[in-house]
C-alpha cells in the first residue's frame, strides 16, 4: 500500500468522521514520521508491513469514534505537544484563552513584584495542559510554583508525564527559560487535600450539563465523563441537576478561600453557564468579576479578584 493508496483508503473508510482527510493525514504522519509536506512529496512511497498494519488498525479505531489524539497519544495545545490518554480530556483550542488570561494575570504580578515567584494552582488539571503551558510561557528569567490537582490519579499520571516531557528535556539546554519553576502534583477532590493559598488559580472544571455530557459521549469519543459532567455531588455521582453548575457551586467559594489577598481566579465555564458562574463569583466575594469571550465570540471564561 502506497501513501496515496492509504490516503484514499482512509478517506473512503472514515465516512462518519467530519474530517476524514485530516484524520488520515494525521494518522499517516504519526505512523511514518513524515510531516504534511513530505507526506505529499512521498505519496508513491510504499508503507512497510509494520506501518501498513498500524495504519489499518488506526483507521479501524477511528471508525468507532475514538479521537485521533487518543490513537496517536498526542495533541498540540498552545504550541506544545501533550501526551494524552482516555484518562483525560483532549485539550481544546478554546481552552488556550484560559492560558492567555493567566499569563496576563501573572504579568501583573511580576510587574508589581520583580522578584516574585507566584504560586499557581491548576485545579482539575487533567493532562496538565493549562498549568504546564503557563509555566512554559512566562517571561524569561521568571518562575512560578505550580500545583496541579485532580481527583483522578490516572489523570495526574498523565500530567506528571507531560511535565517530564516538556521540562526535563530542557536540562540539556541551559539557555532555555523557566527551568527554575517548581511543580507539585496533588490528588484531591477539589481543595479537600490542599491547605495552602495561591496567587492565581486557573481551572477548567467539569461544566457540561449532565444530559448533554451523556449525549456527547454517544459518538464513541471515550473522553472521561468525570471530566465533563458538571452535575455531580461531592462523591462524583450524578446529583439530579442539569445545569452543569453543581461542581462549580462548590468550587468557587473554595477557590476564594484558597487565594491570597488580590489573588486571581480564572475559570473556564463555556457558553453553558458563564453568566450564572459570574454571579457565583460575586456571591463568594470576588471583585472585578468579568466574562471573557473566545475567538468565536462565545462566552468562555470568568475572572475575578479576591
Amino acid at each position: 500500500m502506497t501513501i496515496q493508496n492509504a490516503k484514499n483508503y482512509g478517506k473512503a473508510s472514515l465516512t462518519s468522521s467530519p474530517t476524514p482527510v485530516l484524520d488520515t493525514d494525521v494518522l499517516l504522519q504519526f505512523i511514518t514520521g513524515l510531516d504534511k509536506t513530505h507526506l505529499l512529496l512521498n505519496r508513491d512511497t510504499e508503507l512497510n508491513e509494520s506501518q501498513e498494519k498500524l495504519f489499518l488498525a488506526a483507521i479501524d479505531k477511528r471508525k468507532t469514534g475514538l479521537p485521533v489524539a487518543y490513537i496517536t497519544g498526542h495533541k498540540e495545545f498552545f504550541g506544545l505537544d501533550f501526551y494524552v490518554t482516555p484518562a483525560v480530556l483532549i485539550p481544546k483550542p478554546d481552552t488556550e484563552l484560559l492560558v492567555e488570561l493567566s499569563l496576563d494575570a501573572l504579568e501583573d504580578k511580576f510587574r508589581a513584584h520583580t522578584n516574585a515567584v507566584p504560586t499557581v494552582c491548576d485545579m482539575c488539571t487533567g493532562s496538565g495542559c493549562v498549568g504546564l503551558s503557563i509555566a512554559k510561557s512566562i517571561p524569561a528569567g521568571k518562575s512560578i510554583a505550580l500545583t496541579m490537582a485532580d481527583i483522578s490519579e490516572a489523570a495526574l499520571e498523565v500530567a506528571r508525564k507531560n511535565a517530564s516531557r516538556l521540562f526535563d528535556s530542557e536540562n540539556q539546554d541551559k539557555n532555555r527559560q523557566n527551568l527554575n519553576s517548581s511543580f507539585s502534583f496533588q490528588i484531591s477532590n477539589l481543595f479537600a487535600n490542599i491547605s495552602k493559598s495561591f496567587d492565581l488559580i486557573a481551572t477548567n472544571p467539569p461544566y457540561v450539563p449532565h444530559s448533554e455530557s451523556i449525549e456527547l459521549l454517544k459518538d464513541g469519543r471515550n473522553e472521561p465523563l468525570l471530566a465533563l459532567d458538571g452535575d455531580v455531588n461531592e462523591n462524583g455521582e450524578a446529583c439530579g441537576t442539569d445545569d452543569g453548575l453543581s461542581l462549580i457551586r462548590r468550587l468557587v467559594p473554595q477557590c476564594y478561600e484558597h487565594l491570597n489577598p488580590n489573588g486571581v481566579l480564572i475559570m473556564e465555564t463555556g457558553e453553558y453557564n458563564a453568566e450564572e458562574t459570574a454571579e457565583l463569583f460575586k456571591a463568594a466575594g470576588f471583585r472585578k468579576v468579568s466574562i471573557e469571550y473566545d475567538l468565536n465570540e462565545m462566552m468562555r471564561d470568568v475572572t475575578g479578584i479576591r
